[in-house]
């Protein structure tokens, strides 16, 4: 889908012109995918209220994942939070989506990163539906293994980890699918290439664990809290993967996907194809507390004036 570019993007502290937000060709992140980032949603509700979706969350996790990676971020979780509203508030430009990227910058060549200065952009612009397929997606199982314990740091949003994302999104719109869902490599399911995976079966909702090579999804957590809450019984666990074949329901849950439900996979229809009823409750539930629709007690939205919100 086109990038519609907005007025501004921060950057180390100041909000500059989209245009300008440029790096030099022998930066680090170019050579050797030395970045790590976040995905966030800021929605619109009633009236002319906007609001970003559980903001404390992501850019902790940005933290967290520098950390990892032995990147000092110079700001803040307080400073970062207010640098994402304020680039929402200066674009004004709500609905949208909020990319926040951390990367180290020109200074020295070579693996060892170090000498080379941490860059921190936010950008914000309008994003709609993400996995393609009107009433529901059409999924495979990828030929490509999620990342192995161990090698790379699954718990990290780090960018040279989405290489692996990009194969596996890339063979599925080759074979006709708008999205894959890879296999640990013990052969158990994973996730897919930017979302955490649910199944639904006999009542229960079963979602792969973290030890299983996955991201400790926002949006994951979200589902997990509102499923108890609806009084849905939820298991983690290894599932195999011809589980997909004879569940009730399943479907996506991140930032980008939001909640998407999978009709087929490879080209086994889930159920009737259409969204199941436990799904359908999630979805409801979710976007209801996104809109304003029901009361926000998780304290999962920040508030953001938009003067002038385009609609969704």
């Amino acid at each position: 889908m086109p990038l519609e570019p907005t007025a501004h993007i921060w950057h180390n502290g100041d909000l500059i012109p989209w245009e300008k937000a440029q790096i030099h060709v022998m930066s680090h992140v170019v050579h050797y995918g030395s970045s790590v980032f976040e995905g966030i949603r800021c929605y619109k509700q009633q009236g002319d209220a906007s609001a970003i979706f559980r903001l404390p969350e992501h850019m902790q996790r940005l933290l967290n994942s520098a950390k990892i990676y032995r990147m000092e971020i110079p700001y803040t979780l307080e400073q970062l939070n207010t640098a994402v509203i304020d680039t929402v508030e200066a674009n004004g430009v709500a609905p949208c989506y909020i990319r926040p990227v951390a990367f180290r910058g020109y200074g020295e060549i070579g693996v060892n990163p170090a000498g080379n200065p941490i860059e921190v952009y936010i950008a914000n612009f309008p994003w709609g539906k993400y996995v393609p397929g009107n009433g529901g997606a059409d999924v495979c199982v990828s030929s490509w293994n999620r990342l192995a314990p161990n090698t790379m740091p699954s718990l990290a949003k780090a960018g040279a980890n989405y290489m692996n994302s990009q194969l596996i999104r890339m063979e599925a719109g080759i074979n006709g699918y708008s999205e894959g869902i890879a296999l640990d490599t013990n052969g158990y399911l994973s996730e897919g290439s930017g979302e955490n995976l649910f199944i639904v079966r006999d009542g229960t909702l079963y979602t792969t664990p973290l030890a299983n090579s996955v991201l400790n999804g926002i949006t994951r957590d979200s589902i997990l809290v509102l499923a108890r809450q609806l009084g849905i019984p939820v298991v983690e666990q290894a599932m195999p993967r011809e589980l997909l074949y004879i569940c009730d329901e399943a479907f996506f849950t991140g930032t980008a996907v939001e909640v998407t439900h999978l009709r087929s996979v490879d080209r086994i229809v889930i159920g009737d194809g259409a969204m199941g009823p436990i799904t359908t409750a999630l979805h409801k539930a979710y976007f209801d507390i996104l809109h304003g629709l029901a009361p926000d007690r998780y304290n999962w939205l920040t508030p953001v004036k938009v003067r002038e919100a385009v609609a969704a």
